[in-house]
């Protein structure tokens, strides 16, 4: 990097592929925990299969994120998905093909999925 403007260049083109990770509150997110125990369990799996399919897709409107322990580590991994003006769901013991039913069900087409859910442990 020889430049200023060499610079400019290389974060304009490094925002296209981190795109998915920012937050807005106009877009859906998708927070998958990745403490320990959710690392543990496969959550690295999980968000990366979560962003494959939204790049796959071109979803624009979705940021994927990750957090510490969300405390239910029995049940990990766990991931929240808020939609905008929606109360938030949480997704129990996810798995990539998990993630991508979610994206396709909940995510595009507003259902929730509902064997997947903290309230499919009761």
């Amino acid at each position: 990097m020889k430049s200023l403007e060499e610079l400019r260049a290389i974060k304009e083109k490094m925002k296209a592929s981190v795109n998915n990770r920012n937050e807005d509150d106009n877009k859906v997110r998708i927070v998958v925990g990745m403490a320990t125990c959710g690392i543990a369990a496969g959550a690295r799996p999980v968000m990366t299969a979560f962003l494959d399919e939204i790049a796959k897709r071109g979803l624009d409107n979705v940021a994927v994120t990750q957090t510490g322990c969300i405390g239910m580590c029995k049940l990990e991994p766990l991931v929240e998905v808020f939609l905008p003006g929606e109360e938030k769901v949480t997704y129990i013991k996810m798995t990539p093909e998990k993630a991508v039913r979610v994206v396709n069900d909940h995510v595009v087409n507003k259902n929730i999925v509902t064997e997947f859910t903290i309230g499919s442990a009761e």
